[in-house]
């Protein structure tokens, strides 16, 4: 029964067909907002009334943008088309009556459909049966979530039993009740009606389309989604979008400064009017309109003629700079893992510049900062202590020991193997029988494959041992003790949740006794203990000990259960596991009724080591002022030493401990009391606002108090507390924010954050697939953030600062021209002037700095992480920056202007006559204005390459070349009205005293730049610049040494971005103190 209409199994991946691409590629690039501004220019620029300017100055780069974008999306729809035709051609099995090839798009929900080995699954299908072994079917889901691991499913024990023939699949009529379509990949939830029984269904026992069969070769199923229903489609919906702090920035100055200017040049228009404009008779133009209304139709056409401040090639140029930039991240060696041959992948192209802002990292740590490769270390059985160091145990008298597996107390294999302590039997056994993994034999060995690594690790060191875990069914499991086969059944499996920390299996043994075996984190399980262990204070100080080595710890237990109790209690398991809805809750409320009064065994000590560089890759990050936080699911001592181990902690910090204060309440039955009166309802209204704004209070309290330590350790964290931390910090401090991690418990803290990077790791993909950033080790983060995120933030600051002035260098001439022109929005320049300004005259030089410029090398900001403060304290790019641009850019227009115009003022050619009309004039302030910009472009460069010289060079000489050929006497013929300054250069270039009114513009323009930057950089130079100065004297250190054992490593006293004492020299040897600094390890 399904809540929804079902949909065919047909889907359509491409947008466009030959009819319809250019009217939706054109309505969804409207839909920018950037496009739709100037498609709004473009119509303001059709009024005879508003307009001064043509219309194709906006038309042609817009039909350029435009173009280019129509072209990339309809290359990219061909590829999704292409990919689109083969998928619905691909056969598949399909059954009515009996089985026949059928197309994927011919499937529909209901159908039974038979797919065989190293095929694709063509829709979401529940499992019936196969050709394994209790059905059993491996997957690969590569094109799911990236993982190229296979995964096992497993039919339901009675579609096994039952439907293996194709007889039976004829004569199925199953009824399958379950959820809407939905983008949860391991989620699922629905229930099989048959025979007059229900059976509950969940993730395990579903094939996702696009999930490949391996090493099975056939398996029947029901289709359940198909189409767009599937959850590979649900998943495929768009991007969700993150916007820069320089975006935000940069849109709010450039409207405000928009608006200011046209509104201001509109009143000026007006007072013009009335005391000018209405009694000058030769400007009447028979309309009779108030000088308020022609100052309102001003303002429109100073919207258009001010438009070139922002020109639609910003937005190109930030894009295309952009996706430079990513690239350069994907192609950086530096930071590919030849290990698991995992390149850095920039999975978004708009974020590239906030890398080099951030302040806050929250970091998981299992699988970030350790390998999360788990290794069975020590453990504690019975109050005793084993795994102390000593010489290697040999396992050889165990055929199913795991070769790789490694343990140092040989007394501990004594006690096992002498039989005499039950309890340690007892302890393998639980590590052997509770648990999810799968095993499958190949090759004549036996192989495990575990939804985690710690599961994996105990399995395997159970088998070390003798307690061998060989295979299970779906109602049973097979383990070898000390040689002996036995089978037990599987009465009921309590699954393991991030809230729960504990998972619990319930088996019947050979004996009709009931027992239940469960372990879990000591948190939790110590809650549920019963009150008479003996052994709960030596166990507990057992976890201390492991937790202090840095050890993950689990706690063992167990409990007999009675025939009643267990029925009575299965009958609420089997409802609550066949619920539609809040399924997991019901089910997390049967599992609290039967885990208790539990015995406990002991605990296991997991060793997990820090990854490659983390240690160095913390210290050099924070030298560079970012904090670090590390959120992590263990107990406050492992995380404590963990933070030793990576150098977040050192020996000189003071660690804060911020416990929970408050005490425990106990469960209480809650009697609903509704407001009967208007005032009970107030004093309701008023109670839940106090207690929110208690909250609140706290919430900002404990920010406060945690963005006060250097470092953060929060202990304890489950996945939703990670994004509720993240979620505090944005929130309360407006601080640039990194999430970081390995395994789907990290997705949302890493979609909470600014940035999220996710570590391909031994969990999975689904971090990487969340991710905005990703790389195969945490030791890449200090590249990504100190070189990658650095540069982009520099050269997009120098990008945006440069364009600006370049622009308003360029369009407040036209606000200096209105002084003489009544307000009237006229234009200073020839309209082909203007249209070309910003596509080909100006445009190269600037992106070439946008993508290649450095103040230093890479391997100089990573040996000075201070030098990263300046894109956290936004000191390259904020409105002070912003209007030094415009201040710039305002008197280069004025210089741009005046000169000229003082040149032209009463003056005369060789050829006796005056060139002082408007076409000359403009010819001249244009071509000082591109002598000036490109060579200010070439000031602003710190990394030099050909490519920049030819850039700059080429962009004059490309002026002056369509300059000749656009005022040419040819092309006036063939186009009279659109270019009318015909043989304007030729005449104006050729007076000589011109080119030196340029040379005295582009002077007075520069020379002030020059002094400015030279002065600054002797006596106040910023860090780069005393970076940029480093000598470094590669000294032999047990040959010869400099007189009076010194070096010199830097010229202006920094080493490794702390102020040193001198000029310069610093002892051999001597050690650099380092500020007092506090962290915090908050529970």
């Amino acid at each position: 029964m399904f809540g929804f209409l079902p949909q065919g199994n047909a889907i359509k991946t491409y947008k466009y067909n030959p009819i319809t691409f250019l009217p939706l590629n054109l309505f969804e690039q409207f839909k920018r907002a950037a496009n739709f501004y100037f498609l709004v220019l473009l119509i303001l620029q059709s009024i005879p009334q508003i307009s001064t300017l043509s219309w194709y100055t906006t038309l042609v780069p817009l039909l350029l943008v435009l173009g280019i974008t129509a072209v990339k999306d309809l290359v990219d729809d061909i590829v999704r088309s292409s990919v689109n035709t083969k998928s619905k051609t691909h056969p598949v099995c399909s059954f009515l009556l009996l089985f026949k090839a059928t197309k994927w798009k011919d499937i529909k929900v209901g159908d039974i459909i038979r797919l065989k080995k190293n095929t694709f699954v063509p829709a979401d299908i529940l499992l019936l049966s196969s050709s394994e072994p209790n059905s059993l079917c491996y997957v690969e889901t590569a094109e799911l979530d990236g993982e190229t691991n296979l995964k096992f499913k497993m039919a339901l024990e009675v579609t096994h039993r039952h439907l293996q023939e194709e007889s039976a699949l004829a004569d199925f009529d199953g009824l399958v009740e379950c959820e809407e379509p939905n983008n949860r990949l391991d989620k699922f939830t629905g229930t099989l009606s048959w025979r007059n029984s229900n059976y509950p269904l969940d993730a395990d026992k579903i094939l996702l389309r696009g999930c490949k069969m391996r090493n099975t070769d056939f398996c029947h199923g029901m289709v359940i989604f198909a189409g767009a229903d599937t959850k590979i489609m649900k998943n495929s919906g768009k991007t969700r979008f993150k916007r820069t702090k320089i975006d935000s920035l940069m849109n709010y100055m450039i409207i405000v400064v928009l608006i200011l200017l046209s509104a201001g040049l509109a009143i000026g228009h007006t007072y013009w009017e009335q005391q000018v404009g209405n009694s000058s008779w030769y400007l009447y133009d028979a309309q009779d309109l108030s000088p308020a209304y022609r100052g309102f139709l001003n303002f429109w056409g100073y919207i258009i003629v001010l438009n070139t401040m922002v020109p639609i090639s910003l937005y190109v140029s930030v894009e295309v700079i952009r996706f430079g930039q990513s690239y350069f991240i994907n192609w950086d060696l530096q930071m590919y893992y030849p290990e698991k041959d995992t390149a850095a992948k920039a999975r978004t192209t708009t974020l590239n510049e906030q890398l080099g802002q951030i302040q806050y990292i929250f970091s998981d740590k299992t699988g970030t900062l350790t390998q999360n490769i788990m290794t069975f270390k020590k453990c504690c059985i019975n109050g005793q202590r084993y795994g102390k160091l000593c010489k290697q145990v040999d396992f050889s008298w165990n055929v199913y020991a795991d070769g790789k597996f490694l343990f140092y107390d040989h007394y501990l294999i004594e006690q096992i193997k002498s039989g005499k302590e039950p309890e340690i039997q007892k302890f393998f056994f639980v590590l052997a029988i509770c648990h999810t993994v799968m095993a499958d034999t190949s090759d004549g060995q036996l192989n495990y494959q575990a939804a985690s690594p710690d599961e994996g690790a105990l399995v395997t060191a159970a088998r070390s041992f003798g307690y061998v875990f060989l295979s299970r069914t779906q109602n049973t499991i097979t383990i070898s003790e000390m040689g002996v086969e036995r089978t037990y059944d599987v009465l009921a499996i309590l699954d393991f949740n991030s809230d729960r920390k504990r998972m619990s299996v319930i088996v019947r043994e050979s004996g009709g006794n009931i027992r239940l075996y469960c372990k879990g984190a000591d948190t939790v399980i110590y809650q549920r203990l019963h009150p008479r262990n003996l052994k709960r204070e030596a166990t507990e100080e057992a976890l201390d000990v492991f937790a202090n080595e840095t050890l993950r710890t689990l706690c063992l237990c167990y409990r007999d259960i009675s025939q009643d109790e267990f029925e009575a209690w299965n009958k609420k398991f089997v409802e609550a596991s066949l619920a539609t809805s809040h399924r997991d809750e019901a089910l997390d409320k049967v599992y609290e009724e039967i885990e208790k009064n539990l015995i406990l065994l002991g605990a296991t000590a997991i060793e997990d080591k820090l990854q490659d560089g983390v240690p160095e890759t913390i210290s050099r990050l924070s030298k560079a002022d970012i904090k670090i936080w590390v959120l992590t699911g263990d107990k406050k001592e492992t995380a404590e030493n963990i933070g030793f181990s990576c150098e977040l902690l050192t020996e000189e910090t003071a660690i804060c401990y911020g416990e929970d204060t408050r005490q425990k309440k106990k469960k209480k039955k809650l009697k609903l009391k509704f407001p009967r009166t208007a005032e009970e309802k107030k004093k309701q209204a008023e109670k839940r606002r106090r207690a929110e704004a208690y909250k609140e209070q706290q919430q900002q309290n404990f920010v406060d108090l945690a963005c006060e330590c250097r470092a953060v350790i929060c202990c304890r964290v489950t996945p939703k507390q990670k994004a509720m931390v993240v979620e505090l910090v944005k929130k309360y401090k407006k601080a640039i924010t990194l999430a970081i991690g390995d395994g789907a418990n990290d997705v949302n803290m890493i979609k909470t954050a600014h940035i999220g990077v996710g570590i391909s790791g031994q969990e999975g993909m689904q971090a990487v697939m969340s991710s905005d950033y990703s790389f195969g080790q945490f030791r890449y983060l200090q590249r990504l953030l100190l070189v990658h995120g650095r540069w982009s933030y520099i050269r997009m600051c120098k990008f945006l600062r440069y364009f600006f002035y370049k622009n308003f260098a360029f369009t407040l001439v036209h606000i200096w021209y209105s002084f003489f022109n009544g307000f009237s929005a006229q234009t200073a320049y020839e309209d082909w002037f203007i249209t070309l300004y910003n596509v080909l005259y100006s445009s190269l030089p600037v992106l070439l700095v946008g993508l290649f410029d450095q103040d230093v090398s890479d391997k100089l900001s990573l040996r000075f992480p201070r030098l990263y403060v300046l894109g956290q304290r936004d000191l390259l790019f904020n409105y002070k920056k912003f209007f030094l641009s415009l201040l710039h850019g305002a008197v280069t227009s004025l210089i741009i202007f005046f000169i000229p115009y003082g040149a032209y003022l009463k003056s005369m050619g060789q050829d006796g006559e005056a060139p002082a009309d408007y076409q000359s004039f403009a010819v001249t302030a244009a071509s000082s204005l591109i002598f000036v910009v490109n060579f200010q472009i070439g000031l602003d460069t710190s990394y030099w390459t050909f490519v920049n010289a030819f850039s700059v060079f080429g962009s004059i000489a490309l002026y002056f070349g369509i300059t000749f050929d656009l005022h040419s006497a040819g092309i006036h013929v063939l186009f009279p009205s659109g270019f009318q300054f015909t043989g304007t250069a030729p005449n104006a270039l050729r007076q000589p005293y011109l080119w030196l009114t340029m040379i005295l513009s582009i002077a007075i323009c520069l020379l002030p730049i020059v002094a400015q930057r030279f002065l600054f950089m002797t006596i106040w130079p910023s860090e780069s610049d005393k970076v940029s100065d480093i000598c470094v004297i590669w000294v032999d250190m047990a040959g010869v040494y400099l007189p009076g054992g010194l070096v010199p490593v830097l010229r202006c006293g920094l080493v490794e971005g702390v102020p040193a004492r001198g000029r310069g020299w610093h002892e051999i040897g001597s050690r650099v103190p380092s500020n007092p600094s506090h962290s915090g390890i908050l529970c």
